[in-house]
């Protein structure tokens, strides 16, 4: 059925894809491709409530601010544990993406990447968020399906197709045929648990209070998921736990695989479970196509290899693989009509529209 004012919105509003991540929000714009990529991260108030910085601004005062302001992330493990910062935080991104394309009046329609295994409520709850940001319809899709289209993957043909997302907060493995999911799994280890590892390696090592951001500076400079053909080293600064005084220790690139086993094998178990609950006929598919790996946490040095010689099949990283979830749910938005059928329905089973 024709709506003008649906019609007028649509003129002056984009349609966006959004990977509202645990640790990175990513913006798709139809036709102009990822125009935001920043950290989900927003600096407040403690008093007020006021939002004072949201994205890159507010990671950098992550440990530095007074006693009034805290830097918080609202989303955690891939879901929304802070509704109102949330939705200041979408409505900025959405608002920011218009104005860099000089347009007017923010009202897009909206998909939005949720983890596999959330609840109802989880998932009116991101729904909600985009809806109070400004969208005049909003969408969700589940995160594995999201990266295996962004990531090229044969998602609506009938042979299998496999793919790992690993985020910042949630590790999203689907396998897909026919359009459909055949077999999921979703589970709450990923970046930050890796972070989490190395802090506690740091702790109980070395005596040495790191804090998350070296912690993620180590992970993303030496931390390997496989034997490096030249393992690295770098120097990890923070306090020592005994003297309480400033220290440096140089650590190595195998000391952090050690560290990060116990995530690893979590998130390769996970695999296996998903492989071993695959159909035969696809799992024959699988053999021949492989899996792909996806997400910030896929760059993970050695991450592939260690990967192809846990299941026994080929596994590689998607190109630009940060970005899967996003550029997935953008395409989702330019063939509406023919990929409406994997979207995730919610309790009025169509999508909402904000009123005008």
């Amino acid at each position: 059925m024709f709506n003008p004012i649906d019609a007028f919105l649509g003129l002056f509003s984009l349609d966006i894809g959004i990977d509202l991540g645990t640790a990175n929000t990513l913006v798709y714009v139809r036709g102009k491709g990822i125009v935001i990529n920043e950290p989900s991260w927003v600096a407040i108030d403690k008093n007020t409530r006021r939002v004072l910085a949201i994205g890159s601004e507010a990671k950098e005062m992550v440990g530095r601010t007074p006693a009034n302001i805290v830097a918080i992330r609202p989303l955690r493990d891939g879901v929304i544990s802070e509704f109102d910062i949330t939705q200041a935080m979408l409505d900025y991104f959405i608002r920011r993406a218009h104005s860099q394309l000089l347009l007017p009046f923010p009202r897009p329609r909206v998909v939005v990447g949720i983890p596999s295994g959330v609840t109802e409520v989880e998932k009116r709850a991101v729904y909600d968020a985009a809806i109070a940001a400004g969208a005049r319809e909003a969408y969700l899709i589940e995160e594995p399906m999201a990266a295996a289209i962004g990531a090229g993957l044969p998602v609506t043909e009938a042979r299998g197709s496999m793919i790992v997302d690993i985020g910042g907060g949630t590790t999203e493995v689907g396998v897909f045929a026919l359009g459909g999911i055949v077999v999921s799994r979703s589970v709450r280890v990923a970046g930050d648990e890796m972070d989490e590892d190395i802090i506690q390696y740091a702790r109980q090592k070395y005596n040495l209070f790191i804090g998350e951001r070296m912690a993620e500076q180590i992970k993303v400079t030496i931390g390997s998921a496989y034997p490096l053909q030249q393992e690295l080293t770098m120097t990890m600064r923070g306090r020592n736990l005994v003297t309480g005084l400033p220290e440096e220790i140089e650590i190595s690139s195998i000391e952090i695989r050690e560290a990060l086993s116990g995530s690893l094998n979590i998130i390769l178990d996970v695999i296996r479970d998903t492989l071993e609950e695959t159909p035969p006929e696809v799992v024959a598919d699988l053999i021949e196509t492989g899996i792909c790996l996806a997400g910030g946490g896929s760059q993970l040095k050695g991450l592939a290899e260690r990967v192809s010689e846990e299941t026994n099949m080929r596994a590689w990283v998607a190109q630009d693989a940060m970005t899967c979830v996003a550029r997935g749910a953008g395409k989702v938005l330019e063939s509406l009509d023919e990929l409406r059928e994997i979207l995730v329905s919610t309790d009025d089973r169509r999508p909402r529209r904000s009123e005008f």
